[in-house]
């Protein structure tokens, strides 16, 4: 999947009168790329329209229009983009009791690491995470992380052939399983693939 060029956004003028069918756009392409693991853990896939997405809205928000400035937006955002051998996601990790939220939070240290996809036929992917930086200490996890599942060539061709994709956590405080993933998610990652 191609990363985001400058020629790929739109100014801050033509983007505030598209803004609104943009945004419709994207929350529609999100509904097929969230996928819940258990009641706690939502796995968001990200790919190029999202980031697209929301180095608009950082430029508009931040009224970005240096040549520099953009560049470092395109800087953060891309690593985010799949590279056509993986799937990337960000991880929310939600409790809606403040209190409960911190003690799962320091019982789930690692869960980041022991998420996994996997392909029917292949072995589990766990995940690649926080590769910009650690979001964990030993004592506590955070409620967001960056997540790479980095899929070998023989995966990537099982799925593009039809197979099922699994997904799950397997951490001590924290297990769940789904077999598999629902067709309209499946459909959207193949997509990452090119």
């Amino acid at each position: 999947m191609a990363k985001l060029t400058r020629d790929d956004l739109y100014s801050l003028e033509a983007y505030s009168e598209m803004r609104d069918d943009f945004r419709k756009k994207i929350m529609a392409h999100k509904k097929n790329r969230r996928l819940e693991l258990g009641d706690n853990v939502v796995l968001h896939f990200e790919d190029q329209l999202i980031m697209h997405y929301q180095v608009q809205e950082m430029l508009r928000a931040e009224k970005i229009f240096e040549t520099g400035d953009i560049n470092e937006e395109l800087n953060t955002y891309n690593p985010l983009i799949p590279d056509g051998s993986n799937f990337k996601a960000t991880m929310m990790i939600q409790y809606s009791d403040i209190d409960e939220r911190k003690v799962m939070l320091e019982k789930l240290v690692g869960i980041e690491s022991l998420t996994w996809l996997q392909v029917n036929g292949h072995g589990k992917v766990f995940a690649i995470a926080d590769e910009d930086m650690d979001r964990a200490t030993e004592t506590k996890t955070s409620a967001v992380h960056f997540l790479r599942f980095e899929l070998t060539s023989e995966m990537v061709a099982t799925l593009k052939a039809g197979a099922t994709l699994g997904a799950g956590i397997d951490h001590d405080s924290y297990t769940c399983s789904i077999h598999p993933v629902t067709d309209n998610i499946t459909a959207s990652l193949l997509k990452d693939l090119d």
